[in-house]
């Protein structure tokens, strides 16, 4: 359904990340319920992620990077992509541990190399990179994944590329995660800067933000197990059991949009029903601009 300028987006992401989840669906800090959040947020992408063409997941699956806490997570998550019809992109964070990660979430032979893929979605190229470094939570992207990726850049994509990985490339409002920012970032804008790349998915913060790196729209997804209350001063963020979120990422020629969906919805106030847009597509353009543009006449 098109009433303006825009096409309808070619493709369509959900951009979900760090569900943080336990063995045995334990209470995170024995306080947030990852389990039950991740249920919720599943649910609310089944309302809006119609037509997604994949999931990603940008890190920090779970939590102590437990081998149950990685069968729990695709008992719950693989059902939902099954019905949507879209592929996975699980993206590793500094929570996971790789080899339980390949063995128990990616059906791989375990190991310690980092986790890197790239899908042709019809045309749209996402890239999953790893930028965890084994042992510590800052985050590096090793020389071998920037060689591979640099040969995949060499060839521009149909819809462009997008890339995936934990750590965004971007400063933090709280300290701490400048202590655990990702490193060498000059050495990943090298390779993308000139490319197809036309957008950044990551994850690590905890709390939704946008910027840009290299040229390069980057858009940071909010947790879904809890998330930080920006609103109070740098050196005061804490955790909060509130605010948990996902994207959506809609593709077009000429742009990409990212937008935030809340986990907790409630009912609206006001709805436009199916009667409404059916109305309204019957229209002709003027009749649309005179019955929703106009304002009324002021008294």
């Amino acid at each position: 359904m098109q009433f303006g300028s825009h096409p309808p987006a070619h493709r369509t992401l959900v951009h979900i990340s760090d569900t943080h989840l336990l063995a045995g669906g334990a209470r995170l800090y024995d306080r947030f319920a990852v389990e039950d959040n991740l249920r919720r947020t599943l649910d609310r992408v089944e309302q809006a992620g119609e037509g997604a063409d994949a999931l990603v997941f940008t890190g920090d699956l779970t939590d102590l990077g437990e081998p149950d806490a990685y069968l729990r997570l695709r008992r719950i998550v693989e059902p939902v992509a099954e019905r949507l019809g879209a592929p996975i992109a699980w993206v590793a964070g500094n929570h996971d541990e790789r080899s339980e990660m390949r063995r128990d979430l990616l059906d791989e032979e375990p190991s310690q190399k980092a986790i890197f893929h790239a899908w042709d979605l019809a045309g749209l190229r996402l890239i999953a990179l790893d930028s965890t470094v084994p042992g510590w939570h800052h985050g590096e992207i090793d020389d071998a994944q920037l060689d591979w990726l640099r040969g995949k850049l060499a060839e521009p994509a149909p819809l462009g590329t997008i890339l995936a990985l934990h750590h965004p490339p971007l400063p933090s409002h709280v300290p701490l995660f400048d202590v655990l920012e990702l490193r060498g970032q000059d050495r990943l804008a090298d390779v993308i800067r000139g490319t197809d790349v036309r957008a950044i998915l990551a994850g690590h913060l905890h709390y939704a933000m946008h910027g840009t790196f290299a040229g390069v729209p980057v858009s940071v997804a909010a947790a879904t197990c809890y998330t930080m209350d920006v609103a109070r001063e740098p050196q005061r963020v804490n955790g909060m059991d509130a605010g948990q979120s996902f994207s959506l990422v809609h593709v077009y020629d000429d742009t990409i949009t990212h937008t935030t969906v809340p986990v907790h919805g409630a009912e609206p106030t006001a709805a436009f029903d199916l009667d409404f847009y059916a109305r309204l597509a019957a229209m002709t353009p003027d009749e649309r601009l005179e019955a929703f543009s106009r304002k009324a006449p002021r008294r």
